[in-house]
């Protein structure tokens, strides 16, 4: 049969949607080449039909498909379903929705974001699973892990953003193509290279996490002077409308903990030039020792959104700082936080 390729695609999903094997499309589709191949929207390919006495697909399997902004919009009936609010905090710099979901009715506020860089579209399939569990043991008045979700949630409300790079994430798992509107801006900051996976920028090539008011002039000089796949700050703090979609989310609230997830080393930044609160210290610790990752480090300089613990405001430049932790990780180890951040954000 065939089949047209749908933004958000890649070869794997494309297989793991009709029960074949990546393999198998290579082998019914000369024009691709390698089972890395981008795959384009409006890209024709042809399926077989494959009768197999042994079922190909397993947990593990789809546990490892790419996710993006299509899998996000697709989950979305879902998780409504299951008492998660959902709502638009903004818009991307190619317009799409910008997704935070709520779930919690307690005064104290907590908020979790991922997908900041285009390749660690890891930690917003994390985050995604991770908030439908919640609900799921909240619905059911279960324990997960010996913890009562339902109770827990009682007294908190719990914000995640699990995609702020929604574009550079789409770039990353189907690449640049003629059709594309950034296509040749792409392709000039890219220097002519046509894959990917080393870019975390959004698609204009500021890196997001480059883009706050606090030291961002210290950390610009420092950074690529011009429109890179990584680390360019931008023209001025704030410049990109992803960063300032979650910047403006935050002020509109008082939360008590903020973690940015990452999957790139396992380290967790934190601190701000020694003014974050005593309790920070502690709770960096007990994460640490319970993830079994490498020493936290206590940030000397500014260099983007980074870590600690907040318990109360102290101005829109310095709250990225004292307010926020930037969780490294990599995807095989992601699901060993479901039960920590409970532990350590959401009860405490």
């Amino acid at each position: 049969m065939k089949y047209t390729v749908q933004k958000g695609d890649t070869l794997a999903k494309v297989a793991y949607l009709f029960k074949v094997r990546p393999f198998d499309l290579l082998l019914f589709n000369p024009h691709i080449y390698s089972e890395q191949s981008y795959l384009y929207p409006g890209l024709d390919l042809h399926v077989p039909s494959i009768n197999r006495d042994l079922p190909l697909i397993g947990d593990d399997v789809h546990t490892n498909l790419e996710f993006g902004q299509t899998d996000i919009e697709n989950k979305i009936p879902e998780l409504r379903n299951k008492g998660i609010h959902v709502e638009i905090i903004g818009y991307s710099v190619m317009n799409q929705p910008l997704y935070a979901f709520k779930i919690g009715e307690g005064k104290k506020e907590i908020f979790y974001s991922g997908g900041w860089h285009a390749n660690e579209w890891h930690t917003s399939k994390f985050l995604v699973q991770y908030i439908e569990q919640l609900a799921e043991h909240k619905q059911n008045k279960t324990l997960w892990n010996g913890y009562d979700i339902d109770k827990i949630l009682n007294d908190i409300t719990l914000y995640i953003v699990p995609l702020v790079n929604p574009d550079g994430v789409d770039l990353v798992l189907q690449g640049i193509y003629p059709s594309h509107p950034y296509y040749e801006d792409v392709l000039a900051i890219n220097k002519g290279m046509k894959r990917f996976e080393h870019w975390s920028s959004n698609i204009r090539g500021v890196d997001l996490n480059h883009q706050w008011p606090a030291g961002w002039e210290i950390e610009a000089v420092e950074s690529p002077q011009e429109p890179w796949s990584r680390h360019y700050s931008g023209k001025a703090p704030l410049t990109e409308p992803e960063a300032m979609a979650v910047y403006t989310f935050t002020n509109k609230h008082s939360f008590s903990h903020v973690l940015a997830f990452h999957s790139q080393g396992q380290v967790i930044y934190w601190g701000y030039r020694g003014m974050e609160p005593l309790e920070s210290k502690e709770m960096v610790e007990r994460l640490s020792l319970l993830l079994h990752i490498r020493p936290f480090i206590q940030l000397k300089v500014m260099e983007g959104i980074r870590i600690g613990l907040s318990k109360k405001r102290v101005g829109l430049d310095s709250l990225w700082r004292l307010g926020l932790e930037q969780i490294h990780y990599p995807l095989k180890h992601l699901p060993r936080f479901g039960p920590t951040t409970v532990c350590l954000h959401l009860k405490d």
